[in-house]
């Protein structure tokens, strides 16, 4: 499952443009029998995504992609209730038994590099705490100034070809985590 906010929703891109959408066609490619569940939702801060955490576990996840905290950032949030919330999120999956991929966020330059060097180092803490498969910058490749027909204007998302990008970096961390005779949760996209 990937659970996140516009990043992992697709936000501007075409239907079927998202990251997670082409996460499935690389798994597909590959001959991995896993299913991607897109439980993306544009807007989300890490609050909002403590508190669909009962909704993602309905579904009975084996492995969870998760990818929260840019719009905490955007919006100055307390780092304190970022970190917070992600380790709760994080603490809550794997007391279910799931496996977690944490992928990491930055924020643009004009935030500080105080403010920044705290907010990216909530990610390392946490994937060092529970042992985790940690993305260090999921926009890796795509979001920086040599990519820029890789992010839409709004310079925050990617476009369709950003997102097959993005779908990559993430299979490359994905795939030690897979178990080629399982297959993921049966459930349907959302």
């Amino acid at each position: 499952m990937a659970f996140g906010d516009s990043l992992t929703a697709g936000f501007g891109a075409e239907p079927g443009n998202s990251y997670p959408d082409f996460l499935q066609k690389d798994l597909d490619v590959a001959g991995l029998r896993w299913h991607v569940i897109n439980a993306g939702v544009s807007g989300d801060t890490t609050t909002d995504g403590l508190n669909r955490l009962s909704e993602v576990l309905a579904y009975k996840p084996s492995i969870v992609i998760v990818e929260f905290g840019g719009n905490d950032g955007l919006r100055g949030l307390p780092l304190e209730t970022t970190r917070a919330n992600l380790d709760q999120i994080v603490a809550t999956l794997r007391k279910a038994g799931v496996k977690v991929v944490l992928a990491g966020m930055t924020l643009p330059p004009n935030y500080g590099p105080d403010y920044i060097r705290t907010f990216e180092q909530i990610y390392r803490d946490l994937a060092a705490k529970y042992k985790l498969t940690r993305i260090p910058f999921l926009l890796e490749g795509v979001a920086t100034f040599a990519t820029r027909s890789l992010m839409q204007r709004d310079g925050l998302h990617p476009t369709a070809q950003g997102n097959a990008i993005v779908a990559k970096t993430v299979m490359g961390y994905l795939k030690p985590l897979l178990d080629h005779g399982s297959g993921a949760s049966h459930a349907t996209e959302r």
